[in-house]
C-alpha cells in the first residue's frame, strides 16, 4: 500500500491544503455577498464567474506549463490564487470580486492541472485505479469538512480569508522539495461536443445538467440560507452534510446502475431528487433539521449523475477514446457550471429565495424526460455490454483524472527525471 502512496503523498498532501482551502472560499464569499445586500443576482454571477475563469484556465494555461515546466508553473498558479483571496479583504466593491473569482477559478485551474498531470505521470497500469481512488477521496475528505472551519471567525471578519491564503501559499511546500523532476506528459485533447452527443446524447446532457444544477445549487446556498434567518454555522454544516451524502449513495448507486441499466437509474435518481425540491419548495418555514434532512436526500440522489453520465458515455465509445470523451464531458460540466449559478441567482432574484428550488427542480426534471425520451428512441446496453461504474469527484477535476480512470486505455508515460544534483541535497 504504502508502495502506491510514497509516490504521490506529495501531491496528494497539496491536494488536501487546496480543497480546504476551496471549502472555506466558496461560502464564505457567497455569504459575503449576501449579507452585504447584494442580489442573489449578483452571488449567482460571483460563482459562475469563478467556473468560468476555471473553465478558460483548463483550456490555456497548459502552455505556461510546458514552458517553465509544472513546479514553476504551480508556484505561479498557486500565489496568484493566494493574492486573490487576500485581495476579498482590500476590495470591497462586488464588481471587483466577482473579476477576482474569475481570476482566482483561472489560477486554481491551472494548479489542478498540474497535480493531476503529476498524478497521471506516477500512475503505472497496476496502481492507476489505487491512485485515481486516493485522489477522489482526498478531494472529498477535506472538502467535507474544511467548510466547519466557517466557524472559526466572524464572515465579515478577516481570519478565514487569511486561512485560505494560508492554505494555497502551503500548497505549494509539498511540490517544492519533491526531489522528483518536472513530469513528461503529453499534451490532451478532448472530444468535440457534437460527436460526444451522436454517440452518447444522454452521457453530454447528464453533464451539462450536473453542472447546472452542482454549481447553482452551492453556489447560491449561501444567499438561500442568508435569506432564511441562518448563519455562517448553518451555512458550514449545510456544505459539508451534503458533502459527505454526495459521497454515501455513489457506490450503492453505481452498483445497482451496473446491473439494471444507467438510463432507469438516471430517471429514478433525477425525479427523486425534483420530489425532494418541490418538497423543499412547498415548506418555505421549515425547520433547519429538516431542511438538511430534505438536503441530504436531495444530493445523495443527484450528485451521482455526472460520473453515471461518463458511464454512459464510455458504454457507447473506443476504450482507447475514453480519455479524450472524459474530458470533453468535463468541458460540457463546466459549461453547465458556467450557466447554472448565474441561472439560478436570476430565478431568485425574480421569485426570492425558493427560487432556487424551482431551478434545481427544473433541472432535474429536464434531464428526467430527455433521458426518458432517448430510452424510448434507442436500445439500452445489457449489463453485460456496460462498463463498470466509477466514482468521480467534481470538487475541482480538470484534466488528468480522465487518464487515471481505470477503465480507459493506458498510456505509458517517459519516467519524470531526478532533479538535479544540487536541489536534491
Amino acid at each position: 500500500m504504502w508502495k502506491s502512496i510514497q509516490p504521490v503523498a506529495p501531491v496528494l498532501l497539496t491536494v488536501v491544503l487546496m480543497e480546504a482551502a476551496l471549502g472555506i472560499l466558496s461560502p464564505l464569499i457567497g455569504f459575503r455577498l449576501a449579507s452585504s445586500g447584494a442580489s442573489t443576482f449578483i452571488v449567482g454571477a460571483a460563482a459562475s464567474a469563478y467556473f468560468v475563469g476555471f473553465l478558460l484556465g483548463t483550456l490555456t494555461c497548459q502552455r505556461m506549463i510546458r514552458r517553465v515546466g509544472h513546479i514553476r508553473a504551480f508556484g505561479v498558479f498557486a500565489v496568484c490564487a493566494s493574492n486573490a483571496a487576500i485581495l476579498f479583504t482590500v476590495l470591497n466593491d462586488p464588481t471587483f470580486w466577482i473579476i477576482l473569482r474569475g481570476c482566482a477559478g483561472y489560477a486554481l485551474a491551472g494548479a489542478f492541472v498540474v497535480i493531476e498531470s503529476w498524478m497521471t505521470d506516477k500512475a503505472q497500469e497496476e496502481n492507476r485505479g489505487r491512485v485515481f481512488a486516493m485522489y477522489t477521496t482526498a478531494s472529498w475528505a477535506a472538502s467535507g469538512i474544511s467548510p466547519l472551519l466557517l466557524n472559526f471567525d466572524e464572515p465579515n471578519g478577516i481570519l478565514l480569508f487569511v486561512l485560505v491564503t494560508i492554505g494555497l501559499s502551503a500548497a505549494m511546500i509539498p511540490l517544492a522539495v519533491t526531489k522528483v523532476g518536472n513530469p513528461n506528459i503529453d499534451e490532451h485533447q478532448h472530444l468535440p461536443l457534437s460527436r460526444l452527443f451522436r454517440a452518447s446524447p444522454t452521457g453530454v446532457v447528464c453533464a451539462f445538467g450536473s453542472g447546472m444544477m452542482n454549481a447553482g445549487l452551492y453556489g447560491l446556498f449561501p444567499a438561500y440560507i442568508k435569506d432564511h434567518g441562518f448563519g455562517e454555522k448553518e451555512l458550514s454544516l449545510l456544505y459539508s452534510i451534503t458533502t459527505v451524502a454526495a459521497l454515501v449513495t455513489q457506490y450503492p448507486i453505481g452498483f445497482i446502475s451496473d446491473h439494471f441499466g444507467r438510463r432507469p437509474i438516471i430517471i429514478g435518481i433525477m425525479l427523486v431528487s425534483t420530489g425532494m425540491a418541490l418538497l423543499l419548495y412547498a415548506l418555505p418555514g421549515i425547520t433547519f433539521t429538516w431542511m438538511v434532512v430534505l438536503f441530504f436526500i436531495l444530493t445523495a440522489f443527484e450528485s451521482p449523475l455526472y460520473a453515471l453520465g461518463v458511464g454512459q458515455t464510455t458504454d457507447y465509445v473506443e476504450k482507447s477514446e475514453f480519455v479524450a470523451a472524459s474530458s470533453g464531458l468535463l468541458f460540457a460540466w463546466g459549461l453547465g457550471s458556467c450557466f447554472g449559478p448565474a441561472i439560478a441567482g436570476a430565478v431568485m432574484h425574480a421569485s426570492g429565495p425558493q427560487g432556487l428550488l424551482l431551478f434545481a427542480a427544473g433541472c432535474f426534471l429536464a434531464v428526467a424526460l430527455f433521458t426518458t425520451y432517448r430510452a424510448l428512441r434507442r436500445r439500452a446496453k445489457t449489463p453485460e455490454e456496460q462498463s463498470d461504474y466509477v466514482a468521480v469527484p467534481l470538487t475541482q477535476g480538470t484534466y488528468g483524472a480522465p487518464e487515471l480512470d481505470p477503465r480507459g486505455e493506458y498510456k505509458p508515460h517517459t519516467p519524470a527525471p531526478a532533479a538535479p544534483a544540487e536541489y536534491a541535497d
